[in-house]
């Protein structure tokens, strides 16, 4: 896929690159360069539900007093 740059720098995202990338009007997205020096576009925008089974839980479940140790102790370094 190929697109232009306009003399203000703005580039249009070829129509499949946003359906692939399920990008909407208002979305926004990133771009980070690979060791090789091949750039990315990524969507920086995802549903907070698209994040779920990312992590496995955890053998037993964690008191929110516990959580809030943890975040206590993360702060003292």
């Amino acid at each position: 896929m190929l697109a232009t740059m306009t003399s203000k720098g703005q580039i249009t995202i070829p129509k499949p690159a946003r359906d692939a990338l399920q990008l909407h009007p208002g979305d926004r997205v990133e771009f980070v360069f690979g060791d090789d020096g091949r750039l990315f576009l990524l969507s920086a925008t995802r549903p907070v539900a698209s994040l779920k089974g990312m992590l496995p839980k955890p053998a037993q479940p964690v008191s929110l007093e516990e959580m809030d140790a943890a975040i206590a102790a993360s702060g003292r370094s």
